[in-house]
C-alpha cells in the first residue's frame, strides 16, 4: 500500500488523486500503524517547516516515518517534504529536520519575487530513476519561499535567483521541490517513476 502522510495540512487530496489516476492502490495515512505497514510513503508537504515537523511529532507520525525510511521503505518528499530531509531551515530556527541531507534550507533573497509561484525549468544533473524519460529543460510547477541547497544527492536543480536542489535521490529516499500533481505530464511521469521503483 502507498501511504500519503496526513499531518493536518498540505495537499494530500490532490496528490492522492494523481496516484489513483496512475492506477496505484493508495491511502491517506494519519496513524503510526498505517505508516508501519506502508510499501511506499509520500509526504506532500506544504506550509511551514517547523509547523509540519511539530505536527508530525504530535500525531505520533515522526518516529514511524523515520523508522520506515531507515528500514528502506521508498520515500517521496514533495515541496516541504524535500526541505524536511535537511538538517534545519531558516524558516524555523531550533526545529531539527530529518537530517538525511547536510545543510540548511534558506530563504530566497530579494533578487526575485518571493515566493516563487509558477512554472520553472528542471536542469537534470545525472542519470536518475526519478527523472527517467523526462527531457532536460522540462517545466514543473513551483510554490515556495525557501530553497534547499545543492548537495551531492541532487539529481536536478532549478534557477531562481539561486541555484537550488529540486530533485533528490539517496538510496530509497527521493524528493522534489516542485508539485508533481500540478505539473502536467512531467509531474505524472515523476510520480509514476517513483511508484514503479
Amino acid at each position: 500500500m502507498i501511504s500519503l502522510v496526513d499531518y493536518g495540512a498540505g495537499n494530500v487530496g490532490s496528490v492522492l488523486k494523481a496516484v489513483e489516476y496512475l492506477g496505484f492502490p493508495s491511502e491517506v495515512a494519519s496513524t503510526p500503524g498505517q505508516l508501519e505497514r506502508s510499501d511506499k510513503i509520500i509526504l506532500p508537504g506544504q506550509g511551514h517547516f517547523g509547523s509540519m515537523l511539530r505536527a508530525l511529532d504530535e500525531r505520533g507520525l515522526l518516529a514511524p516515518l523515520q523508522k520506515q525510511i531507515a528500514a528502506g521503505t521508498p520515500y517521496l518528499g514533495i515541496c516541504l517534504g524535500l526541505q524536511a530531509l535537511y538538517e534545519k531551515s531558516e524558516e524555523a530556527p531550533g526545529v531539527p529536520g530529518l537530517g538525511l541531507l547536510q545543510g540548511t534550507v534558506l530563504k530566497f533573497k530579494a533578487l526575485e519575487k518571493v515566493p516563487q509561484i509558477g512554472w520553472n525549468q528542471l536542469q537534470l544533473r545525472r542519470g536518475s530513476r526519478l527523472f527517467r524519460f523526462i527531457p532536460d529543460g522540462s517545466f514543473a510547477y513551483y510554490c515556495h519561499s525557501y530553497y534547499a541547497p545543492v548537495v551531492p544527492e541532487a539529481v536536478a536543480v532549478t534557477e531562481y535567483g539561486e541555484t537550488y536542489a529540486t530533485g533528490i535521490e539517496k538510496g530509497n529516499v527521493c524528493a522534489v521541490q516542485f508539485h508533481p500533481e500540478k505539473s502536467g505530464e512531467v509531474g505524472l511521469r515523476v510520480l509514476k517513476n517513483f511508484l514503479e521503483m
